[in-house]
């Protein structure tokens, strides 16, 4: 069974991915390209339905889908592909997604967990071989920020020089 960071805890993932044994009513994840070749047919589907979006997809191929979209999963290839942080500011601010959104992939290190949550992940899927402890703990590695990001809009660059 696939383990997640969801909401800073590690949990077993209740989600499952094509090909992965479960039922109609059970949480798939489908890549976006799948998602586009029969709109109408996951629309019908019974369960919840999330996609999975490469580091090429356009995220405003979404924007009709969002509302039958119960999770969103941004692919991260490689730890020096930083397009799925562009990808979740956008869904994050532009498009005001408010459901779960997951960093999967061979990117979603300890040293990028920090970076991950602040641009708006709620939700780590790590590589096999990543320690899961040394990854929740950096989650906490810092504790000031200097500008807002999206798990924090409402934080504003706080003046430290005496008026």
């Amino acid at each position: 069974m696939r383990h997640i960071l969801r909401q800073r805890e590690w949990r077993a993932d209740d989600w499952h991915y094509p090909g992965e044994a479960c039922t109609e009513a059970d949480p798939l994840i489908v890549p976006l390209a799948q998602l586009r070749s029969d709109a109408a047919q996951w629309q019908r589907r019974a369960g919840p339905l999330g996609v999975r979006l490469g580091p090429a997809d356009a995220v405003d191929e979404l924007a009709a889908l969002l509302p039958r979209l119960a999770l969103i999963a941004v692919e991260f290839p490689s730890p020096g592909d930083g397009r799925g942080y562009s990808q979740a500011r956008l869904l994050r601010g532009r498009f005001g997604i408010r459901g779960e959104l997951r960093a999967v992939g061979a990117g979603v290190r300890q040293d990028q967990a920090f970076l991950l949550a602040r641009c708006g992940f709620d939700c780590l899927e790590p590589p096999e071989g990543v320690d899961p402890e040394a990854l929740r703990l950096a989650l906490r590695r810092y504790d000031v920020a200097y500008q807002p990001g999206a798990a924090q809009p409402e934080l504003r660059r706080q003046r430290y020089l005496a008026p």
